[in-house]
């Protein structure tokens, strides 16, 4: 996962993870950046795998959200991980404007309607929040459907309505007490998991702590960060040599993630030579 400064620069780090032998390619949506499923159709060589971690649920219409991801699907040859999630109030409601209402009732109500729909379903729904009556009349293979969740009652959500998960500031202890046991047998979890090479851990680490306070005050960043006993966000970061990064990349395996998506804060092209020959 990148956070990207230009449509350029994404196309050209995708051509390097498929160079690298990775197996996915993942971007997101932050607040007033690129929009990642045009992104992902600018792509040229890439691994085969490529993701969203994740597409916000309320600014898109469910239909719409179905109709990009199968557009993408027909016209990339498919491989995509359409990952999905409610955001935050911060974006949703101060900056958008829109009412950040009842977002657990609102995502399975997304959920219930953009899953059949990306499977080609004709799909008939009244609820709290959607209307619709609709199918899409696009030939591609279905994505698969994943979710940010990482309380028990998204993560239940998520049980019910998806293929897996999409999690981040975690640790591998957070997965394997809060994460694993709550998934589907079969699911999938896709984790991120932040590097930083530095020669001192402890001041890397109070470094950022310090520039990421605001994201540990979002409230379902700082639930999930209190139920494992965590005061920042930068305390879930990997911080240290070479071998403390490979030792935590097994870590996640060992606690149930499927998918490890790696996102350095520096000395990218190391840590990427160091996860591709992990």
């Amino acid at each position: 996962m990148i956070t990207p400064t230009s449509p350029a620069e994404v196309v050209a780090a995708a051509a390097d993870a498929a160079d690298r032998g990775l197996d996915s390619f993942w971007t997101n949506q932050n607040p007033g950046g690129w929009d990642p499923l045009t992104l992902l159709a600018s792509l040229g060589r890439r691994p085969a795998e490529i993701g969203t971690a994740i597409v916000a649920t309320y600014p898109r219409h469910p239909v719409t959200t179905a109709t990009e991801a199968l557009t993408l699907q027909a016209a990339s040859g498919g491989g995509l991980a359409l990952g999905v999630g409610p955001s935050h109030a911060w974006y949703v409601q101060d900056q958008l404007g829109l009412p950040y209402t009842s977002p657990l009732r609102h995502t399975r109500e997304y959920l219930t309607v953009l899953r059949p729909l990306l499977a080609g379903e004709h799909v008939q729904y009244a609820g709290e929040f959607f209307t619709v009556d609709t199918r899409l009349d696009i030939s591609a293979p279905p994505p698969s459907l994943l979710m940010s969740a990482l309380g028990p009652r998204m993560l239940e959500v998520a049980r019910d309505l998806a293929d897996g998960v999409v999690v981040t500031w975690i640790t591998p202890e957070m997965i394997a007490k809060d994460i694993a046991p709550r998934t589907a047998p079969g699911a999938r979890i896709v984790a991120q998991a932040i590097t930083v090479l530095s020669p001192d851990p402890d001041a890397a680490r109070a470094g950022y702590a310090e520039r990421l306070a605001a994201v540990g005050q979002l409230p379902a960043y700082r639930a999930s960060l209190d139920r494992a006993g965590l005061a920042n966000p930068a305390d879930t970061i990997i911080i240290g040599d070479e071998s403390t990064i490979t030792d935590a990349l097994k870590r996640y395996a060992d606690a149930g993630v499927t998918d490890l998506v790696v996102s350095p804060l520096n000395e990218q092209s190391r840590t990427l030579d160091l996860i591709s020959r992990a």
